[in-house]
């Protein structure tokens, strides 16, 4: 597996911007396009996100021309189809449940360009790597959806200093999802669709719960 420099340029650099004044858009102005090429430094972006042990546990579909829409469309709830339709681009996240075969790669790429001497490697190999191995398909699954969540989190940020708009979707037919794009069903879990685009409305502006009553401090 190779590895990609990330452009850190963003044309929205206000954290409270980005993060504060982000709501789920569910109409996108139709004719307005995002290439492959910024699409794929977004995504680049956002595989700065933390993940368990540095196993990157993410697959990203993009889905942005008219064939592609249909076999979105083939698995997702009706009352998704109206941000499908309208936005530029939706985005399938998926946990690889099978990333940890790439585990060695990263690990000796660190060690070769001396960011950790072999020893730390060698360790890493002794530790996380046989645990994974040994795992059971259900904790692959688990460990592969938080770090998907996270990546998508991070996606959704990342467009927004993109100067676009999101819309988070799960209703679909999660077994359908990765067949329906050529993928491994048992490999590939889906964990989250992300429409992108520019807003054609203006979204609600959501309550929030009082967060005190859902805090314990202990």
């Amino acid at each position: 597996m190779t590895t990609t420099e990330v452009n850190r340029k963003l044309v929205q650099n206000d954290f409270s911007k980005v993060m504060f004044e982000r709501k789920s858009v569910r109409k996108f102005e139709k004719d307005a396009q995002i290439s492959r090429d910024e699409l794929q430094e977004m995504i680049s972006q956002a595989t700065s996100a933390p993940s368990a042990c540095n196993l990157q546990s993410w697959h990203f579909v993009v889905v942005d021309t008219p064939e592609g829409k249909e076999k979105a469309k083939s698995v997702l709830m009706k009352f998704n189809h109206p941000q499908l339709d309208s936005c530029s681009a939706m985005v399938f996240v998926l946990g690889d449940t099978l990333s940890y075969k790439s585990y060695r790669d990263v690990w000796n790429k660190a060690a070769d360009e001396g960011r950790i001497t072999p020893e730390k490697r060698d360790e890493v190999f002794k530790t996380f790597l046989p645990m994974y191995e040994s795992a059971s398909q259900e904790f692959l699954v688990m460990d592969a959806t938080i770090d998907s969540s996270m990546v998508a989190m991070q996606l959704m940020l990342v467009a927004r200093a993109h100067g676009y708009e999101t819309n988070p979707i799960a209703g679909y037919a999660a077994n359908k999802v990765a067949a329906a794009f050529g993928l491994d069903p048992k490999r590939y879990v889906p964990v989250v669709a992300i429409a992108i685009g520019k807003a054609a409305e203006t979204p609600i502006e959501s309550e929030r719960y009082n967060a005190t009553e859902l805090t314990d401090f202990i």
